[in-house]
């Protein structure tokens, strides 16, 4: 009798069996970034408009308050001080409405033939968030156009700046998926946007974006060491300015935030859908 033939090597390639869903995962969000990235090309009118926010604050705001003295920040210009926490808040106020937009995919049908692909829920949430963390890149742009007009002193490290790009995109993440939380609890646009409204100025505020930790009463420090915008925050300080921080502890502090909130938010989807 002949000899069984042997299976070629081919036969065992997909013995991992996790690598076919990770491929699907990383399909899904780069899929997602990609139509973000569409979207701003066919539509560069909403950069302009996003554009104005940042330059208000750091215009108007900040420079207001670097000729008051009013806010101790050590040896930093206030400006200098400032233009990470705006990066910041600029980048929540377009995450934070992101669930709008599940909500219109899900008044259209898009939604529906979305989760009747075999892709998992959490990849289709995890390429939303992070495709709001791509369009949040643009306030990275305008923040530091702005702020090298302003004479805002930066380090501009390359690899500092990638470092900025990849904190802006996890709490963007994180705050999409907040808002998409809130969208499968309320499924309601109206009721989304009156929710987005009353928490973003709060989250804002209870972060240390405008002035030091240190400052803050006893109440609102403990608020800010659990929002996670205090933690993008001292990242982008610390690689803008090069203010003592931990990076390590607010780079573990995005990802369990951005986790979580991918979590939360694919556990409702099916609810938003119906």
């Amino acid at each position: 009798m002949s000899a069984q033939p042997v299976a070629p090597p081919d036969a065992w390639a997909d013995t991992p069996a996790l690598a076919p869903a990770w491929r699907r995962f990383a399909s899904r969000i780069a899929t997602m970034c990609l139509v973000e990235l569409r979207k701003l090309r066919h539509d560069p009118t909403e950069l302009y408009v996003r554009a104005l926010q940042p330059a208000l604050w750091l215009l108007i705001f900040g420079v207001t308050f670097s000729r008051v003295h009013a806010i101790p920040t050590g040896n930093v210009p206030y400006l200098d001080f400032l233009a990470p926490g705006i990066m910041a808040q600029s980048a929540l106020f377009i995450a934070i409405f992101y669930g709008i937009q599940i909500i219109w995919e899900r008044d259209a049908g898009i939604l529906t033939k979305l989760l009747s692909t075999p892709t998992p829920r959490v990849a289709l949430v995890a390429g939303k968030a992070f495709a709001a963390g791509v369009r949040a890149t643009s306030q990275v742009v305008v923040v530091l156009v702005l702020s090298a007009a302003l004479g805002v002193h930066l380090r501009w490290n390359p690899l500092g700046l990638l470092g900025v790009v990849a904190v802006v995109v996890l709490g963007s993440a994180f705050f999409a998926t907040l808002s998409v939380t809130i969208a499968g609890l309320v499924r309601s646009r109206d009721r989304l946007m009156g929710i987005g409204q009353a928490i973003t100025m709060p989250l804002f505020f209870a972060s240390n974006a405008l002035y030091p930790v240190d400052i803050m009463p006893a109440w609102l420090r403990a608020i800010s060491h659990v929002n996670p915008l205090s933690y993008e925050v001292d990242a982008l300080r610390a690689l803008l300015l090069g203010t003592p921080g931990n990076l390590a502890v607010d780079a573990v502090a995005l990802v369990v935030a951005a986790a979580a909130g991918i979590g939360a938010a694919a556990a409702l989807l099916d609810r938003l859908a119906r």
